[in-house]
C-alpha cells in the first residue's frame, strides 16, 4: 500500500485524493480485508501522512459502500455479502449481454484486432499467476468490448459499475482453478463477435457472469463457515 501511495505522489493530485485512491485500491484488491478495522492512527503511520486525509478518505469510501461504520468500533472494510454481490452481478450480467450484442454490429476491424490481442494478453497474464496482472488484463479485454458499442450512456453505466464489480471479480480471479474457464469464455465471446453471432455472444457473456457468481458465492459461504469455527 505504501508503494502504491508513493507511485501516485507525482501525479499532481491533492494528498487527500492520493490517500483515498491508495486505500480504495487496497480494499478492491483484498490487501485490506473485509471486516478489517481502519484505525486512523495506524493507517496514518503506515502511509506517512496525517490523520486528516485518512479521515476524509474513510468518509468517501463509506459513501461508495466500501467501508462500514460500526457503533463503538469505528470504520471497517465492508463485508462482501451475498446480497451485495448478487445486486452488482445481476445488473452487470444484463449490461454485458447488451454490450456484446451491440459490439457484433459496431466493432471496427481495429477494435477486433485489439480484442484478439487482449485475449492473448489475458492468457499470458494467467501464466504469471499474478492475480493483479490477471485482473488488469481481464478489465482491459472487457473495456474494448464496452467501447466498441459506441454508446456513451452505456459506457458510463458500465464504468460506474466496474469499480464495484472489480472487488468481486478479483475474488474470483484469485481462484486459479477458474483460469482455464475464463480463457475459454473469452475466446467464445471473441469468436462470436467475429462471426456477428449475437445470440451466442450474449449467452457466453451471461455464462461468464453466472460462473463468477457461483464461484464467489461458494467463497463467501466458505469464509462464513470458517469464521464460525
Amino acid at each position: 500500500m505504501q508503494d502504491f501511495l508513493q507511485s501516485n505522489m507525482d501525479e499532481f493530485l491533492p494528498l487527500r485524493d492520493v490517500v483515498f485512491n491508495t486505500l480504495r485500491q487496497a480494499i478492491l484488491t483484498g490487501e485490506l480485508k473485509p471486516g478489517e478495522r481502519l484505525m486512523e492512527i495506524h493507517l496514518a503511520d503506515r502511509l506517512g501522512v496525517s490523520r486528516t486525509p485518512i479521515r476524509e478518505a474513510i468518509r468517501k469510501l463509506e459513501l461508495e459502500g466500501l467501508v462500514t461504520m460500526i457503533p463503538r468500533r469505528g470504520a471497517e472494510v465492508a463485508q462482501i455479502t451475498e446480497k451485495s454481490m448478487k445486486d452488482v452481478l445481476e445488473v452487470r450480467r444484463a449490461l454485458d449481454a447488451l454490450c456484446v450484442e451491440l459490439a457484433c454490429d459496431r466493432i471496427t476491424d481495429g477494435e477486433l484486432e485489439n480484442l484478439r490481442q487482449a485475449c492473448d494478453t489475458f492468457e499470458g497474464a494467467v501464466k504469471t499467476k499474478d492475480a493483479k496482472k490477471i485482473a488488469q488484463a481481464d478489465v482491459a479485454l472487457h473495456d474494448i468490448i464496452v467501447r466498441a458499442t459506441g454508446n456513451q450512456r452505456l459506457i458510463q453505466l458500465v464504468n460506474n459499475l466496474s469499480e464495484q464489480m472489480y472487488r468481486y471479480r478479483f475474488e474470483y480471479i484469485k481462484d486459479s482453478s477458474q483460469h482455464q474457464n475464463l480463457i475459454e469464455e473469452h475466446r467464445i465471446i471473441y469468436q462470436s463477435i467475429v462471426s456477428k453471432d449475437k445470440e451466442t455472444a450474449a449467452a457466453a457473456a451471461r455464462t461468464h457472469i453466472d460462473n463468477q457468481e457461483k464461484a464467489i458465492m461458494h467463497q463467501i459461504r466458505l469464509d462464513r463457515e470458517n469464521n464460525r469455527k
